[in-house]
């Protein structure tokens, strides 16, 4: 992707190799409850290590050595998958896993396409 941006700013973007993902992906973000409202910071998070998905910490800070909420937006799940069915289910599932106090996800968000089937996540 720099390469990319460079490449416009250098003005030999036609130069410039690009590469496709055929892939879907889908990005499942936990919040805390009561989140956009009030909600309680300082709560332990478990089970983070989600595997074949990328796991990205946004609210969440360590405290005494262990890893808390700190903010909304906990803790977001990225997940490929061969499908557009595929990619929100492996995110759907990496989203329970993860465990804190009042943690919110909402399985209709990844619900975008009249097309995409999670009835089974």
């Amino acid at each position: 992707m720099v390469d990319l941006f460079e490449g416009v700013a250098e003005e030999r973007l036609d130069q410039c190799p690009v590469e496709f993902d055929d892939r879907a992906a889908v990005c499942v973000m936990c919040v805390s409850g009561g989140y956009p409202g009030a909600y309680q910071k300082g709560y332990p998070i478990t089970n983070t290590e989600v595997e074949g998905s990328v796991v990205f910490h946004a609210g969440t800070t360590l405290r005494d050595g262990q890893l808390v909420t700190d903010g909304g937006r906990v803790i977001a799940v990225s997940s490929y998958g061969a499908t557009r069915q595929e990619a929100p289910q492996r995110s759907m599932q990496g989203a329970r896993q993860i465990e804190f106090q009042d943690k919110y996800f909402r399985p209709t968000s990844v619900s975008t396409s009249k097309n995409l089937d999670i009835s089974r996540t």
